[in-house]
């Protein structure tokens, strides 16, 4: 591992270590917490509540609180759920796959048909184009996920009845690829309906740019066709600012996910931080939400070390 590398990593270490401080602050300071669901019942007494304070630790200061939860997070112990009554990083992994599966999912299809609409505005002959796929980005990036799938659940579940209008698979039926795929599509589309917008405007501005650029016209003087010269030698050279927007927007899928997970009873960690916070899970909350921080922490780590490998003049120097 390059030193370059080292640093980088041994950089991040001291974020996540704020970043889990002030979660874990927020999530204690509201008054409640997960003993007090039972004072609406009759037959908890105040003690048996204190009791249960007592027993979860959170009748302690949050300092102590929070040391305790670092040292045993470190070694790999995230806690117990509250409701589940089982270890958080079984439940908290139980849910990633589902969670990568939608995101990864909606990035592929955003990614292939931004790309391929970016294409088609930079390339395509007249203002027309060029004006119609400007409009369709900013009106994908201008509808929230929650508004679009509720309509895509109404018109095609609903009215239509062409897929379901939630989870991940039919409860009780055999295992069939083709009913993953119908329960995943609509949010998938979605999810990456937003992503598509940036991704065909990032391309579409890039590949115009460098349309202009010495090596192109370099290249079309060799005899190479417009279309040939644009994919072969321009694409490439375009795509390169997509490295750090790939990077920077990874993470914000994530975060939309949890919205298009809720929105499509979807069972990945968007759900479960809805559920847990209603709940007054901590534990989990805190787990789901360290998740999504490492996810942030990484993506930007790929991102330096794509920028480095992609351009060796770029360095770390304090």
């Amino acid at each position: 591992m390059s030193r370059y590398a080292v640093k980088r990593i041994l950089g991040t270490l001291p974020r996540i270590l704020l970043i889990s401080f002030l979660l874990f602050l927020l999530i204690h300071l509201p008054s409640g917490g997960p003993a007090d669901i039972y004072a609406g019942d009759p037959s908890a007494s105040p003690a048996d509540i204190a009791r249960i304070r007592e027993l979860w630790g959170l009748d302690e200061p949050l300092a102590v609180q929070y040391g305790k939860w670092l040292q045993n997070a470190v070694t790999g112990n995230w806690g117990r759920s509250f409701v589940e009554r089982r270890s958080v990083l079984d439940v908290v992994w139980g849910r990633l796959p589902n969670t990568l599966l939608l995101t990864g999912t909606a990035l592929i299809v955003s990614l292939v048909v931004g790309f391929l609409l970016g294409i088609v505005g930079a390339l395509g002959t007249g203002r027309r184009s060029y004006n119609l796929v400007q409009g369709l980005a900013v009106l994908g990036m201008s509808i929230p996920t929650f508004w679009s799938g509720a309509l895509v659940i109404l018109l095609f579940s609903v009215y239509l009845q062409w897929i379901p209008s939630g989870g991940m698979y039919t409860i009780g039926a055999s295992f069939s690829w083709v009913d993953r795929l119908s329960h995943l599509a609509a949010p998938a589309l979605v999810l990456g309906s937003v992503y598509v917008a940036q991704w065909t405007r990032y391309v579409q501005s890039g590949l115009r740019q460098v349309m202009s650029e010495d090596y192109m016209r370099t290249a079309k003087a060799k005899g190479i066709g417009h279309l040939k010269a644009s994919l072969k030698h321009g694409l490439p050279n375009a795509a390169i600012p997509l490295v750090t927007v790939l990077g920077l927007e990874a993470p914000k899928l994530i975060s939309g996910a949890m919205v298009t997970e809720v929105v499509f009873s979807w069972p990945g960690l968007g759900r479960l931080l809805t559920d847990s916070l209603l709940a007054r899970d901590y534990p989990v909350v805190m787990g789901v939400l360290m998740v999504l921080v490492l996810v942030v922490v990484l993506a930007n780590l790929l991102t330096d070390f794509a920028y480095s490998w992609l351009d060796p003049r770029v360095r770390y120097d304090g």
